[in-house]
């Protein structure tokens, strides 16, 4: 079985067939249409579809598409796909191996990378492991042992206090990078384009993701690693405080990981890649969120980050950069849509209707680039609460 992110078409000349595959979780972006003379396209972004094709939709994470079967099939089938309830004990070290064999096998690269370090945990500990592995890699002999570290945020914000104390902790070479509100504004729309969605949440966390995407590639950096996942993955999310079990706490980060390819993998990959940067994470993976990932780094004798670093409590990212960049936006968008426009937002837009002015201004934008029916049923709607699932508060 194929083993990491991937999107690919196979063609075989020999009998003229060919099939297609999705990585397991959909990280890497992929869609599928259908031409009006029943042509088949696949690519990795909806821009090369949406003109030619009435009808598109997304590639399934963990599908097979094959000419020769004509239709999807799941290759990827692992048990906590069915929600299933793990039997397993936890084993604190047994996890901190797994982390720490993911982050080292994202580091063979034959190009100049970095770690993406906003001083909360995933990407804390991603940073940490990396520092104290990355002597043994063959990437050390090409680049050198010195790690390179990026962060963006409004002045003062959160994320630059927390990011610059683990730098230091760590000895990384840091790279600090500042933007304002009328600077993200600006980006908005090209934002929109690259990242092909509406959705408010995916699009405030991404505009600052953006915006030093481009300035880490003018450094002449063209990789990046992450601490992406770790929240879906170990229930992160401060709304996991309320799950009423175990089972369902479960459930819910099986949901999560399940709908990461219309949330952070999309926001992660095409916010990055609009500038030919790419980022890398490890995704291979009760009494405070993501309790499980903190014991199992919580090290006395060898400490991998601060203590209060290690137990730092989950910013939004869009939070984390500083908390003015949304309230920003609401002003902002406040004086682009009238109360009127909002009257008749159903008729305007009945599917997904929007439901605040925020929302409304993205979707015009959308609607502008991207007009046809197939395109807004590619972005995920419905109640939620800080990124929850719709199933999480029913």
């Amino acid at each position: 079985m194929l083993d990491g992110v991937f999107s690919f078409v196979l063609y075989d000349t020999r009998n003229k067939t060919y099939m297609a595959a999705r990585d397991a979780v959909g990280v890497n972006p992929l869609y599928f249409g259908r031409g009006s003379d029943g042509s088949v396209w696949i690519a990795s972004e909806m821009k090369a579809l949406h003109e030619d094709c009435p009808k598109f939709e997304l590639f399934p994470p963990g599908n097979l598409y094959s000419s020769a079967a004509g239709g999807f099939r799941r290759w990827y089938n692992p048990q906590w796909f069915a929600e299933h309830v793990p039997a397993t004990a936890y084993q604190p070290l047994v996890l901190r191996e797994a982390f720490e064999k993911a982050v080292i096998k994202r580091l063979m690269t034959d190009v100049p990378f970095g770690v993406l370090l906003s001083g909360g945990l995933d990407s804390s500990l991603v940073a940490s492991v990396t520092k104290r592995h990355l002597i043994e890699t063959e990437a050390a002999k090409k680049f050198g042992t010195e790690l390179h570290s990026f962060v963006v945020g409004l002045e003062g914000s959160p994320d630059l206090k927390a990011a610059r104390e683990v730098a230091d902790y760590l000895g990384t070479i840091h790279h600090e990078f500042h933007f304002t509100v009328q600077d993200g504004i600006d980006a908005i729309e090209e934002v929109i384009y690259h990242n092909e969605t509406y959705d408010v949440t995916t699009i405030r966390a991404s505009t600052p993701m953006f915006l030093m995407a481009r300035k880490i590639k003018a450094l002449g950096v063209k990789m990046v690693l992450s601490g992406e996942g770790s929240d879906e993955l170990l229930g992160g999310y401060l709304y996991f405080h309320y799950a009423p079990n175990k089972e369902e706490f479960h459930k819910e980060t099986c949901r999560k990981v399940k709908a990461l390819h219309q949330y952070d993998c999309l926001r992660a990959n095409k916010a990055t890649s609009a500038w030919g940067l790419e980022v890398r994470y490890d995704a291979d993976l009760g009494r405070i969120e993501k309790w499980v990932l903190r014991k199992a780094f919580d090290d006395e004798k060898e400490p991998y980050l601060p203590r209060h670093i290690l137990y730092r409590q989950k910013e939004q990212f869009s939070d984390g950069v500083g908390y003015n960049w949304i309230d920003g936006l609401k002003a902002f968008t406040e004086q682009q849509v009238t109360d009127e426009m909002m009257k008749n937002a159903a008729e305007e837009y009945p599917y997904n209707t929007p439901i605040n002015k925020e929302a409304y201004y993205y979707r015009m934008i959308f609607e502008r680039l991207y007009p046809q029916e197939s395109a807004r049923e590619t972005v995920p709607w419905g109640p939620s609460i800080a990124c929850s699932t719709p199933a999480a508060i029913e």
